[in-house]
């Protein structure tokens, strides 16, 4: 009986040690991504969620974030002098749905957009490439895309209906960025919406102004850091991490993600570093 013992243990110690070898390897080395940050848990309706922006956030620096237009409480537009709206018959870019007339009645409305879009992160969700078995219309039709993805997907309605991740602007700018990336161009490029600080919608890139650079570029950040479901290409990563090092954080980034945090319940890990390194993260009512 302790001869059987023995062998039975000489035998379990190599694959004992061999599992207790690849779980501390696992540990160190793990290729699956990890959520070090907790996302948006706070609501997951985009109407209350736009309701506490311009209520709780946004309620004295009513400013749209490509052409710094003001707004009031009642989300009506002044628009800056100088703006235009694109000729999109001698445009370099392509939206399908896009007409002057849409366009114009969007001017004058206030929106808010997803600096990343929601395509750019709803890809990576089956809903929203395949669709579901529930995802059907009252018709019978079956559909996916955005719908499906908002209808069926907790994760995903979190994501889209993340604070940090809307900023306010014109909706006619809102419509004609689209899903597009962001670039940095290399060769000068007329402004697409004349003055609104030399904001640029070329071969379906986009360039902003200089200002808001790094809160773009932090935003994207974000969003990889808390959902690791998303996950930014090698080529935009190179030009978002150029933009964070040269456009650092300024007051109102700071004063944003504290009161962001204060509502959503979760702090922004990229931005609130950087916030407290230079004693900005405090809220001026405070």
């Amino acid at each position: 009986m302790k001869k059987l013992i023995f062998v039975m243990a000489s035998a379990l110690i190599p694959v004992l040690c061999q599992a207790g070898w690849s779980s501390w390897l696992n540990k160190d080395n793990s290729t699956e991504p990890q959520a070090l940050h907790l996302g948006n848990r706070h609501s997951q309706s985009f109407y209350t969620i736009k309701k506490e922006m311009l209520d709780k956030i946004y309620y004295d620096r009513r400013r749209t974030l490509y052409c710094d237009a003001h707004f009031t409480r009642h989300k009506q537009l002044e628009l800056p002098q100088g703006f235009v709206l694109p000729d999109l018959q001698n445009a370099d870019f392509k939206i399908f749905d896009a007409t002057p007339e849409l366009l114009q009645m969007k001017a004058n409305r206030l929106e808010w957009e997803h600096i990343v879009p929601a395509q750019n992160f709803g890809k990576m969700f089956p809903e929203w490439y395949d669709g579901k078995e529930a995802c059907v219309s009252k018709k019978g039709k079956k559909f996916k895309g955005r719908a499906c993805a908002e209808q069926e997907s907790e994760e995903f309605r979190y994501m889209y209906t993340d604070m940090y991740n809307l900023y306010p602007v014109i909706g006619a700018v809102n419509h004609l960025r689209a899903h597009f990336n962001f670039t940095q161009f290399t060769k000068p490029i007329t402004p697409t919406f004349g003055v609104c600080g030399g904001m640029v919608i070329s071969k379906n890139k986009v360039e902003p102004r200089d200002a808001i650079k790094g809160f773009i570029a932090r935003t994207y950040l974000y969003m990889q850091t808390v959902y690791p479901r998303y996950r930014i290409s090698d080529n935009m990563a190179a030009i978002l991490n150029a933009w964070d090092r040269k456009y650092p954080v300024k007051h109102w980034e700071c004063q944003r993600a504290y009161r962001i945090e204060k509502v959503q319940g979760n702090a922004n890990p990229i931005v609130k570093p950087r916030c407290q390194a230079h004693g900005m993260y405090w809220d001026i009512k405070d």
